[in-house]
């Protein structure tokens, strides 16, 4: 597995996140005309790709060959519910497909709105050709920033990993001349999530590429107990690193990037609601504790996020840690 590899880092540190300092960003965030801007750019796009994915969805009165339910997921759901009628389970088909059909298009909804914004472009999907496997990039000066990314930390295989490493090492040459460019700043990049979390099949990008190099490439830094790997070949100096998370977003755009693209998405898809009047109890044990604002700092107000969205950044901002901390 892919877990017991000799050469797989074995210090991998724990990704926390405080809340104070959640709540120091989103008050730069408000304070900064460009961070404002983008947030509000990325606002109205996404609710503009939501809206149009949303048409797509199935409805309450589409066929039932529609969904594409497997009929031993519906039994055991319906054994661990109590179900004793079908019309118990039908009304949890609906919510589930929802939910299916999202997962696998919400990532790329979120790289067409975001990466233009921090001065990407967005690489359209075209089978079988040598850019196929990147999903953006950039170039600076000589230098060739390129990204495949995924939406989260355990979407990877053994099959996938193989093919991106070979793709880079094959590819590389082709991307660096048609961009002009003297180096290869290649990212395997995930939206969300932490190495930890990682099933660890993306280090496998970095073992793939050293062990595809051609022999007469000179090794830069090695993939030993690292999440990059670097090599010069025929003049061209190439790097891949696996950025997941939090890292990708510094590596896109700076510090305070992952935070603006979650504000944008609260703004794009959670109204504004009044104040609680009693707390709900929580069926997952920990999540009270996560939402919990408590220690929101007195007199604390934000225009870019109102009070009962602050729940909802907390929310998000648990997917990309280890740990959410006050």
């Amino acid at each position: 597995m892919a877990r017991g590899h000799a050469d797989l880092p074995t210090n991998v540190p724990s990704v926390n996140i405080s809340k104070t300092d959640i709540y120091a960003a989103l008050t730069r965030i408000d304070n900064n005309a460009a961070s404002r801007a983008r947030v509000l750019k990325m606002e109205n796009d996404f609710k503009r790709k939501i809206a149009m994915h949303l048409r797509g969805l199935p409805a309450a009165d589409a066929r039932f060959q529609k969904f594409n339910t497997s009929p031993f997921v519906l039994m055991f759901h319906s054994r661990r519910q109590g179900y004793h009628y079908v019309s118990d389970v039908e009304k949890d088909i609906i919510p589930a497909k929802v939910f299916s059909s999202m997962e696998t298009s919400a990532g790329r909804m979120v790289e067409e709105v975001v990466l233009p914004v921090y001065g990407w472009k967005v690489v359209p999907s075209q089978m079988h050709s040598d850019e196929s496997v990147l999903d953006g990039q950039r170039t600076v000066v000589d230098d060739f920033m390129c990204a495949t990314l995924k939406s989260g930390p355990r979407c990877l295989n053994d099959e996938m990993a193989k093919d991106i490493g070979a793709d880079v090492v094959k590819h590389a040459g082709a991307w660096a001349a048609k961009h002009h460019a003297a180096k290869i700043d290649f990212t395997y990049g995930v939206l969300y999530g932490t190495k930890r979390q990682s099933n660890k099949k993306d280090w496998h990008i970095l073992r793939n590429i050293a062990e595809l190099v051609p022999q007469d490439a000179q090794t830069l830094s090695s993939h030993k107990q690292a999440w990059s790997v670097s090599y010069r070949h025929r003049g061209l100096e190439v790097t891949a690193t696996v950025r997941v998370g939090v890292e990708w977003w510094n590596f896109l755009g700076g510090s305070d990037t992952w935070l603006e693209v979650c504000v944008a998405l609260i703004r794009a898809c959670i109204d504004p609601a009044g104040p609680r009047g009693q707390q709900p109890g929580y069926t997952i044990s920990d999540l009270a504790n996560i939402l919990d604002t408590s220690g929101l700092p007195a007199g604390f107000n934000v225009a870019i996020l109102q009070e009962s969205q602050i729940e909802w950044l907390l929310f998000l901002a648990r997917h990309f840690c280890d740990e959410l901390r006050p």
